[in-house]
């Protein structure tokens, strides 16, 4: 074979996906040994969905540190925080991960996934507020009754994996009840890593008793935008990074983002 032709063919394969994926081909088996866990997605452009393991995938529950999206939006439309710089104080409370216990801003915080501050903002926010916008929002089973500060953790408030992807489906084409700049801070918080083609959001979620993950977010290209939901029980602590690797080796198996080179 002429060597031209085959270099481009090689970068063709590097190349990220520039036609609408036909989601009903794809294959994610592999990626859930025993069939404990889903991975759910959303072609914004055709609405066409996948769903992997479908009774997972409307499972209600908790949505631990995903549901920081949640919070942050309704910290900003209530007006206790201001923007993604608002500073909170570090309380001097040592906690399990290091890159928790120093002062944090609202962006920081969602980067770090740092509890303390989500829900001290809850707490600002209070539970009159708070049950009134997940009303607004039908935001899974809207139960906060388990405590201001801690009712998406492992807690009241259950929602499923499909139920995220429609959240967030309403947000990346900002149709929630927010104010659209909220909403476009809160998403500018969520940017994961860019590529020159693309730009993956998501955030993270962990329980440890049952161990589960989740990784949801969205990917916005030159050429359209998908929104997933990738859920997996675990066998001890579920870290974040092994839940956030598997979404996104699901995404570059099929060049929605551009495989590491």
């Amino acid at each position: 074979m002429d060597t031209n032709l085959k270099q481009e063919e090689a970068d063709q394969g590097n190349k990220p996906q520039t036609e609408p994926l036909d989601i009903s081909n794809m294959q994610v088996d592999k990626y859930f040994p025993h069939n404990k866990g889903t991975f759910v997605m959303r072609d914004m452009l055709t609405n066409q969905t996948f769903i992997h393991n479908e009774e997972r995938a409307r499972k209600p529950q908790p949505p631990e540190s995903t549901f920081k999206i949640v919070n942050a939006l309704i910290g900003l439309q209530v007006g206790v925080v201001q923007d993604e710089y608002e500073v909170k104080r570090w309380d001097g409370v040592k906690r399990s991960r290091g890159e928790w216990n120093k002062d944090h801003t609202l962006g920081s915080a969602m980067r770090a996934s740092a509890v303390w501050y989500y829900q001290a903002m809850a707490r600002d926010i209070g539970k009159e507020r708070m049950q009134e916008w997940l009303n607004k929002l039908n935001y899974g089973n809207k139960d906060i009754s388990a405590g201001i500060d801690t009712f998406w953790l492992n807690s009241s408030l259950q929602i499923s994996p499909l139920e995220e992807m429609e959240f967030l489906s309403r947000l990346v084409q900002e149709k929630l009840p927010f104010d659209n700049k909220h909403m476009k801070t809160v998403k500018r918080m969520l940017i994961q890593e860019e590529g020159d083609n693309y730009t993956l959001f998501g955030k993270t979620g962990t329980r440890n008793n049952p161990p589960a993950g989740w990784f949801v977010g969205f990917v916005e290209s030159n050429y359209h935008t998908y929104v997933f939901a990738a859920n997996i029980d675990g066998q001890g602590t579920v870290a974040p990074q092994k839940i956030k690797d598997l979404a996104t080796d699901i995404l570059k198996e099929y060049r929605i983002i551009e495989p590491n080179k």
